[in-house]
């Protein structure tokens, strides 16, 4: 089926693809609700795990990841079954969907960025950070939601007050347009240099420090382990928003392997970050063993 040459019937593939995702996001949410539970946990039970900013930034960007999959199974379950939900109710699901999915890339570099901090300024970073985190996770969040609430007003200005409280039988999502696509590039790349940037600073400083030498494979690892994870979420979300939605096999199929991409990296972000603290590894084992 090809949408040049033949009609295309974009509710069909949107409700086949939403199927589809169900199960995925199902899978999804279900690890990282069990490792977001187990870290919380831990953190929030050890005094000086709490006191380490990456631990709060780890805590937050997995709520997102498990926030995420759980909006994803909510939002794509009323498209697959065709619940004729109200359209406001889609577009707030959406909407609290696709903020939260920005918070995992806004975690991820801030956690880039409290790293940097931490390496080359080890003596001045600590309590800077200590005393400025939460007004600085505080001012990212307010940002990230309202920019998301303007698009979201500019886009959803068209439709009658009547045509928004009425039900719809498929799921329409709103900043869909070309402005909303724009925008969600430009934020993804600006997230993506500030993680970008602050890993360069850090190999920088770690080779002029002897870290990054021939027999310290570990460190080199690690870093190229990140810039992978990162860019498995990086990548399948722009091409995603540069292409849009479009019917055919070959688009949905396209569609699938991107979100399958995706939603792996999700589900490894607690093994790749989470683990890499030696503190918390130790006591984050024995809870995951109990809770399985």
């Amino acid at each position: 089926m090809n949408a040049s040459s033949e009609h295309c019937n974009i509710s069909d593939w949107l409700r086949l693809e939403a199927t589809a995702k169900v199960s995925v996001y199902v899978i999804a949410c279900s690890f990282a609700t069990l490792i977001t539970v187990a870290v919380i946990a831990v953190v929030s039970r050890d005094v000086r795990l709490r006191k380490e900013s990456r631990h709060i930034l780890l805590c937050h960007h997995l709520l997102c990841i498990s926030s995420y999959c759980g909006l994803g199974v909510v939002f794509q379950g009323m498209r697959a079954s065709l619940a004729n939900s109200p359209l406001l109710l889609c577009w707030l699901v959406f909407g609290a969907q696709l903020s939260v999915g920005e918070g995992i890339l806004l975690t991820l570099a801030l956690m880039a960025v409290n790293s940097y901090l931490t390496i080359c300024w080890p003596l001045k970073s600590p309590s800077f950070v200590d005393s400025a985190k939460y007004k600085i996770l505080a001012g990212a969040w307010a940002t990230v939601t309202l920019k998301n609430v303007c698009l979201f007003l500019v886009e959803g200005a068209d439709p009658t007050p009547a045509a928004i409280l009425g039900s719809v039988p498929l799921c329409p999502v709103i900043l869909n347009g070309t402005a909303a696509r724009v925008t969600g590039i430009l934020s993804l790349s600006l997230l993506l240099s500030v993680i970008l940037v602050s890993y360069c600073l850090i190999y920088r400083e770690g080779k002029r420090a002897g870290h990054f030498n021939r027999s310290n494979i570990k460190a080199r690892r690690t870093v190229l382990i990140h810039l992978v994870q990162i860019s498995l979420h990086v990548m399948p979300t722009l091409i995603f928003i540069g292409l849009g939605k479009k019917c055919g096999v070959f688009f949905f199929a396209l569609n699938l392997m991107l979100f399958g991409v995706f939603a792996f990296a999700q589900c490894f972000n607690p093994l790749v970050y989470g683990l890499q603290s030696r503190a918390l590894k130790s006591k984050l084992c024995p809870w995951l063993c109990a809770m399985v």
